[in-house]
């Protein structure tokens, strides 16, 4: 992917709480909080060229210049596990619309199933952050790209958001949508036979819901 339009996060912090999201023994709660805190510095990041718009107020003492975000922002969060990433950027844009996708990837075909859009008739945001812990193929996320589009967002108004992403599934990402910006905390090489990131997180949804049964419990 051309690296102006992907951004790998480089910092102490996130190593240390991916390094733990990582962990089997790690908790729901304790990887609940995890995925927080790195979607929160997604966004900061990623946020870092939004456009400014002025105002005059008052401090205590005198007047002074402000600001605020001039485009209205859109949070677009795939379920399940789109969802842990939702309250980091709330506390970034508490103003925020949030429009819920839901997909999911059949186990054989490993296609994605659209089952549920709340994207009203016309686009009513600017800019759009595309939510998804995970990047392992890349159908779900270009799935929801599709759907983003069709509803009338430009691509360059798209900002997709992971947690974790293969090389594959970012490389399908900028075959089929070369001008999306995608932020992501780290790449791991390698995909299963049955799709998933490898070494990873697993399954995110599960571990951020405790919903995971039997033998494979974290």
């Amino acid at each position: 992917m051309p690296s102006e339009k992907l951004h790998v996060l480089a910092h102490p912090i996130v190593n240390a709480r991916l390094s733990q999201l990582r962990q089997t023994s790690t908790n729901s709660k304790e990887f609940r909080e995890g995925i927080h805190d790195i979607s929160l510095i997604l966004g900061i990041e990623a946020s870092r060229e939004l456009e400014e718009e002025t105002f005059s107020g008052q401090t205590p003492v005198g007047p002074f210049t402000g600001s605020v975000i001039k485009p209205n922002i859109g949070l677009t969060p795939i379920l399940r596990a789109g969802m842990g990433m939702t309250d980091a950027l709330l506390n970034l844009f508490p103003a925020a619309s949030v429009y819920h996708l839901g997909l999911f990837r059949e186990k054989v075909s490993l296609q994605p199933v659209e089952y549920y859009s709340k994207l009203p008739p016309n686009p009513t945001v600017d800019q759009v952050f595309l939510l998804d812990p995970l990047i392992a193929t890349g159908g779900t996320a270009c799935a929801a790209l599709n759907m983003v589009v069709e509803w009338g967002i430009p691509v360059n108004k798209i900002k997709l958001l992971c947690v974790l992403a293969s090389q594959d599934g970012l490389n399908r990402v900028q075959s089929e949508f070369p001008g999306v910006e995608v932020w992501v905390a780290a790449v791991d090489a390698h995909l299963t036979p049955n799709g998933l990131i490898s070494p990873g997180l697993g399954d995110t949804g599960d571990r951020l819901y405790n919903t995971v049964k039997g033998s494979d419990k974290v």
